[in-house]
């Protein structure tokens, strides 16, 4: 059994990392919509790290739900709304994510295309006499980005 200031704490510092995630999910999916993706690059890093940190505090709390039994419900109402916030927000995140991901292979696509047909070569000749065409792409793409 916890007692109610460690529950208290402990609730109050999942509730304040939840927050801190979110927001920083909020600033990454505003770049993404404003068409920066550059932007994230940087703070990248230090996203993954509170994302990771987030994971195992949940599972540790998903595991052992004694843990924030003994706080207030003031502060355990706190938590739920701002795990509610995340998940929407993660939620809008993704979505953004997804799209920034299909137009970056779609680039990489378009691009190795691009290279393949300018060093395409003729693979030997058809039943007509003519040179067929080569394709390049194998040595160019690897279809996923």
């Amino acid at each position: 059994m916890t007692d109610a200031h460690t529950a208290t704490s402990a609730a109050r510092h999942l509730t304040e990392l939840t927050e801190t995630l979110t927001g920083r999910l909020e600033v990454e999916t505003r770049a993404f919509a404003e068409r920066r993706p550059q932007d994230v690059v940087a703070s990248l890093p230090v996203t993954q790290e509170l994302a990771n940190q987030y994971r195992r505090e949940s599972a540790q709390v998903k595991a052992n739900p004694a843990i924030l039994s003994a706080a207030p419900s003031s502060e355990r109402i706190r938590l739920v709304k701002a795990t509610e916030r995340f998940n929407t927000v993660l939620a809008k995140h993704s979505v953004a994510v997804e799209a920034a991901r299909i137009i970056s292979e779609g680039l990489v696509q378009t691009i190795a295309g691009e290279v393949a047909a300018s060093r395409a070569m003729g693979t030997g000749y058809g039943a007509s006499g003519r040179a067929t065409a080569g394709d390049g792409r194998a040595i160019t793409l690897n279809r996923s980005a």
